[in-house]
């Protein structure tokens, strides 16, 4: 036969449940981390092809501190994920150089997904 717990051991439990929580919680707060992302989406005129698409990606990547980067010259559309907002004359400065113009550029709060899409 099993003893009944006691006070003291309910106590324990309790305490070591606890400590677990937060000790998780501080793990899951560093491995996240406290960084905002922004999500940029920009209408882009002049891409014909998926080198046009490759050329602006290259182009983000080195002027801009970048997550990801992805066009569609069959959208019209570049999809920045980065640590700071980028501003509609921020790429207009760099695609005009390209011969590409940034007819828009809309930047929000972005936060990413865990696995399958699931929120983390």
């Amino acid at each position: 036969m099993v003893p009944a717990p006691d006070a003291a051991d309910v106590v324990t439990v309790r305490y070591w449940l606890r400590l677990n929580a937060e000790k998780k919680k501080v793990n899951d707060e560093a491995f996240l981390g406290d960084n905002n992302m922004y999500k940029t989406t920009a209408s882009v005129d002049g891409m014909m092809c998926d080198m046009c698409e490759s050329h602006i990606n290259e182009m983000i990547r080195k002027k801009f501190n970048v997550k990801k980067v992805s066009s569609s010259h069959k959208k019209n559309e570049t999809v920045i994920i980065s640590e700071s907002p980028i501003t509609k004359d921020e790429l207009e400065a760099g695609l005009s150089e390209m011969g590409y113009h940034c007819i828009d550029a809309k930047s929000e709060e972005y936060t990413k997904k865990g696995l399958f899409g699931l929120g983390r």
